[in-house]
């Protein structure tokens, strides 16, 4: 048998292996507009600012601008009119991500009222991050080795996540659940739980309420 032989059918039998979920999962969440439903992208612009105290020059703000407009573009048909937002997409997305240090795909989908503390060394690379959730400088959120290319992290709504937390794997971090700082998370955490160390580990619940920002910042940046 001849070396394109061999070729072709390596090639005939790649394309006829299923494709991993997460593989779909991510094509998928590529083709869609993930901003939360029925909410336009002016009133999302103007949420995210007032989530950031109304100061535009945030980088967390423009981070969450970009990546709303992200998903708006891919809501835009045909695919040829999109192109020009796309172009400009991808523009913004290299400027925020040189600039700011924060890379936040347009494939995460995104909550409401999400607060981006600081800047640089952030990479939110996630299946999803719920509403209310607090992210801070230095945190990372990805894969756990490289060939896992699509296990990514679930980051519940009102999370608060502490600065220079990684979050690796297909790991679920739980509603209102805090991170300390530098914590390694490699299993899931449960709701409305304090995890430090690495990797980390549980090691109290929490009573929270609608002033627990301010209860559990120390937690996170320390």
């Amino acid at each position: 048998m001849s070396a394109n032989q061999i070729l072709v059918q390596s090639a005939e039998l790649s394309s006829s292996l299923p494709v991993p979920q997460g593989e779909v999962d991510l094509q998928t969440r590529a083709r869609t507009n993930q901003n939360p439903a029925g909410v336009s992208l002016w009133k999302l612009w103007r949420e995210d600012l007032a989530t950031h105290d109304g100061k535009i020059l945030e980088q967390g703000f423009w981070a969450m601008a970009v990546h709303r407009f992200g998903n708006w573009r891919m809501g835009v048909k045909p695919a040829l009119l999109r192109m020009p937002f796309s172009i400009i997409y991808k523009f913004l997305y290299r400027f925020v991500e040189w600039t700011c240090g924060i890379s936040l795909p347009y494939t995460v989908q995104v909550g409401r009222q999400v607060r981006i503390w600081h800047h640089s060394g952030m990479i939110f690379n996630a299946v999803s991050i719920g509403d209310r959730v607090q992210l801070r400088q230095n945190t990372t959120f990805g894969v756990v080795r490289t060939e896992h290319d699509f296990e990514l992290p679930i980051i519940e709504a009102g999370a608060d996540i502490g600065v220079g937390a990684a979050i690796l794997g297909p790991v679920r971090v739980g509603a209102n659940a805090v991170i300390g700082a530098n914590a390694v998370v490699l299993s899931d955490i449960p709701p409305n739980s304090v995890a430090v160390g690495a990797p980390a580990k549980v090691v109290r619940s929490l009573e929270r309420n609608n002033d627990s920002t301010s209860r559990t910042e120390g937690i996170a940046a320390e």
